[in-house]
């Protein structure tokens, strides 16, 4: 359990205290062990207050944390404060007794010292490699609600199983435009619309990627800045939709820092599970649907199976706005119908699924832009976009594919109107993603753009691409976009 004294939505207040990504509690823990090592090497005089002073903040918090629950960042603390607390009293305690206090020379304390402070100091780096991820502020006019939706295709079989009678299911989480909740308002859980949910996806989120799950445990206790069935705004205009699919075995909520700043700013982003290849799918009948999609590690062979998990994702994207459409019509009952203008329609995805929102473009000119964040086209067929498009990708390094970015090129020079692919310095490929708010900040692994920025700098540039594209605000959308790395612009004469 994560161990904060404060409401969920307060939880920003641990990126607060010195950015070490820890809660009031911890940090008392924290600040009560390192005084304990510290009195040892104060002058006389002051060391007996200073070690009463110190005990009396670090054992009731100690105690209060392991009533509330204890992460795994804060056990080496507990293990440093526990060596040396014995060393710190017996001192005090002996001379309360009225016997003399003995005490270590200098040369045989040091070398405890200094494992206790090395092991203190452990739990502090790792609450920062490993952080609750603390969402940023939306910056939009709205508030930003949420809410999520099962739909099941009649008339599509599910490809994934052996069952002739199963159709295809996806799960959908829309965050829209909404009204302004009172500040005791529970923020939506992070993941999963309950802490179970969050915790059943974590954990296999980490088994994806190999990771132990201990390692992320305090990602499912995160809060972000949405609130689950929120009124929609009033005023009673109709938004733009974004439709969104993961990367490979990535789930619904993975790109919500994102998703939280568009609608913030007027648009409904529907965010995309997909059963078997999403890593874990939680269905409203509480039945979990786990990832069946592996690599092989062959070229040849995960071409294939791309190709084939695209057609699968573009399908459930063309479906999903044709289920978007029915609940703006009323056909389907919820709060948004008559609020989702479908005729402004943008398709997007990360990784594997900005490949799929390239393919679900080419298939249905019911979308009217499509963004690709750092995503390898899997369609095999020559076919031409007709729609704007933008692709974002990382960094180009000796580690890339050669063929990404030769075969995306190929795809946005094939287009009809006007293409742009910006390639931001400092990315990697967990960029586009809510990766950096709780993985360690290697820039191999997220990009050397910060924990917030690299977020900042997909959101301003997909927003400036979706208010020219779907809401035809002028701007100049190449001056924009160079801003924040280099631009390539394929104009239908294919001219740069």
């Amino acid at each position: 359990m994560w161990p904060c004294v404060c409401r969920p939505e307060d939880d920003r207040v641990t990126e607060i205290i010195a950015g070490l990504y820890m809660s009031p509690l911890e940090f008392l823990v924290l600040l009560g062990a390192v005084t304990l090592v510290v009195a040892r090497w104060l002058p006389a005089a002051a060391r007996p207050r200073v070690t009463i002073a110190a005990g009396a903040v670090l054992v009731p918090s100690a105690i209060v944390l392991g009533v509330v629950g204890v992460r795994w960042q804060m056990l080496p603390v507990l293990a440093g404060a526990a060596i040396v607390l014995p060393f710190a009293l017996s001192p005090l305690l002996r001379r309360r007794a009225g016997r003399t206090a003995w005490r270590a020379r200098w040369w045989q304390a040091l070398p405890g010292s200094v494992a206790c402070a090395g092991l203190i100091a452990a739990g502090p780096v790792a609450a920062w490699a490993f952080p609750v991820p603390v969402f940023p502020e939306p910056s939009g006019r709205f508030a930003v609600g949420t809410r999520v939706m099962q739909w099941t295709d009649p008339h599509r079989p599910e490809t994934a199983t052996a069952d002739p009678h199963d159709r295809r299911t996806v799960v959908v989480q829309l965050w829209y435009p909404a009204q302004k909740s009172p500040a005791s308002a529970q923020r939506a859980q992070y993941l999963g619309r309950t802490e179970h949910e969050a915790r059943t996806v974590s954990d296999a989120l980490a088994r994806h990627v190999g990771l132990p799950g201990f390692l992320v445990d305090g990602v499912p206790h995160a809060h972000s800045h949405s609130v689950f069935h929120a009124p929609v705004a009033g005023g009673g205009g109709r938004y733009p939709v974004v439709l969104f699919s993961p990367g490979l075995g990535g789930v619904r909520t993975q790109n919500t820092a994102w998703a939280e700043e568009l609608a913030s700013h007027g648009y409904v982003v529907a965010g995309l599970d997909h059963p078997y290849d999403s890593a874990a799918v939680v269905l409203a009948d509480g039945r979990t649907v786990n990832s069946r999609v592996v690599s092989t590690g062959d070229p040849e062979k995960d071409e294939k199976l791309g190709v084939g998990w695209a057609t699968v994702r573009a399908a459930d994207l063309s479906f999903v706005l044709t289920q978007l459409g029915r609940l703006d019509r009323g056909e389907i009952t919820g709060p948004l119908t008559g609020r989702l203008d479908t005729g402004r329609a943008a398709v997007t995805g990360h990784s594997i699924g900005g490949g799929s929102a390239l393919q679900a473009a080419r298939q249905d000119r019911r979308f009217d832009a499509v963004i690709d964040l750092d995503g390898y086209p899997y369609d095999p067929t020559s076919r031409s976009l007709h729609q704007p498009a933008l692709a974002l990708t990382q960094g180009i390094t000796p580690d890339t594919d050669p063929q990404y970015i030769p075969r995306l090129t190929k795809v946005l020079k094939l287009n009809t109107v006007t293409s742009y692919r910006l390639t931001i310095p400092g990315a990697a490929h967990l960029t586009f993603m809510d990766g950096p708010l709780y993985l360690p900040p290697v820039p191999s692994i997220v990009g050397s753009l910060g924990r917030t920025d690299g977020s900042h700098v997909v959101a301003a540039t997909t927003l400036a691409f979706l208010d020219t594209t779907l809401r035809h605000e002028p701007d100049d959308l190449a001056a924009v976009l160079s801003a924040y790395g280099d631009l390539s612009v394929y104009s239908p004469d294919h001219s740069r």
